[in-house]
């Protein structure tokens, strides 16, 4: 049997680049829970991958609720269908909100090239 891998703070924090104060508020919402040696966290390779997971979904948009709810159905649903079905349905769920805004985007550009058209030929007009 090969040893268990465990980091520090300090070491998880460098990996991926996020501050130990990053890493305690995870812990302080659940998401994260280190065995403590002395006063010391020891966080093992499960923390390690579910520290890349929530780092993952939080740049794909995910909140800390989302983030707890995939992590509490892989801690209950190990052969992962649930979870995936989750994570499916979250990841399209934001993938609307983001289509929905890039919409909304592309129409308030469209406004403003309307209004600086407008503006620029009033000036035209009355400069001359």
């Amino acid at each position: 049997m090969s040893p268990v891998e465990t980091y520090t703070i300090s070491e998880l924090a460098k990996h991926f680049d996020v501050t130990p104060r990053a890493i305690r508020f995870y812990e302080d919402q659940g998401l994260l829970n280190p065995k403590r040696v002395n006063a010391q966290r020891v966080y093992n390779e499960g923390d390690f991958v579910r520290l890349k997971l929530i780092l993952r979904g939080k740049r794909i948009g995910f909140s800390l609720a989302e983030l707890k709810q995939t992590i509490s159905l892989y801690d209950t649903h190990p052969d992962e269908k649930a979870q995936l079905q989750y994570v499916l349905d979250t990841i399209e769920a934001h993938r609307q909100e983001l289509v929905q805004r890039r919409e909304d985007i592309e129409t308030t550009l469209a406004d403003m090239d309307d209004v600086h058209a407008r503006v620029n030929e009033q000036l035209k007009l009355l400069a001359s």
